[in-house]
């Protein structure tokens, strides 16, 4: 995301706020979680077969045996770091999970719980794990249907994969701002209660 994107979110927060009392915030995460411990548990356990073929087949000594034992799991660690990059060992299933937990926990650092009619919105995006998710405070969350934030999330991650992000936020955060215009609309003394920066982790 360039400058550019970013103002284009920005604007189109800027926009949709326009319309409802309800706050939007976007945030865009690169990795929910590193996942390094998965290529470093697969390299450590494999590097415990390697003695007992050495152990059946040779008269190589103990010592001998460690220092290969010793080598294979750092090839095998440095291997496996590299081509597991981005998580590549997990199931899609944790990968998931890691991303919502940290939608979950930004929801509430960025203050969509505090705001005054309870009307924030949170759309989470996360890149290496193609993930997307909306969060929506009381205020509004009981008044929409999960499968109206489900449609604004599925175009989000399809156009993540055609590499149109940029657009793909814009139009999901003007879905949401007509949601909010429809359930939480304006009020006369209505204010800005949270940035329309989008949030880069």
């Amino acid at each position: 995301m360039d400058e550019r994107d970013r103002e284009a979110i920005a604007e189109a927060v800027r926009e949709a706020e326009g319309q409802t009392a309800g706050e939007i915030v976007v945030m865009i995460d690169r990795a929910a979680a590193s996942y390094r411990m998965v290529p470093v548990a697969m390299a450590l356990t494999l590097s415990l077969l390697v003695p007992w073929p050495l152990l059946a087949m040779t008269e190589t000594s103990a010592p001998r045996i460690f220092l290969i034992q010793l080598v294979c799991a750092v090839l095998l660690l440095a291997s496996l770091l590299w081509y597991g990059r981005g998580g590549r060992f997990v199931p899609g299933f944790v990968k998931r999970r890691r991303a919502h937990d940290v939608a979950l926990r930004e929801f509430t650092a960025r203050g969509l719980s505090r705001t005054r009619q309870r009307t924030g919105v949170l759309l989470y995006v996360a890149i290496q794990e193609r993930y997307a998710e909306i969060i929506a405070d009381s205020g509004i969350d009981g008044r929409v249907e999960q499968a109206v934030w489900d449609g604004i999330v599925e175009a989000v991650v399809l156009a993540g994969r055609e590499d149109r992000l940029r657009e793909g936020i814009v139009t999901a955060v003007r879905a949401i701002g007509a949601v909010l215009a429809n359930h939480a609309p304006r009020s006369p003394d209505d204010i800005d209660e949270l940035p329309n920066n989008v949030v880069i982790l």
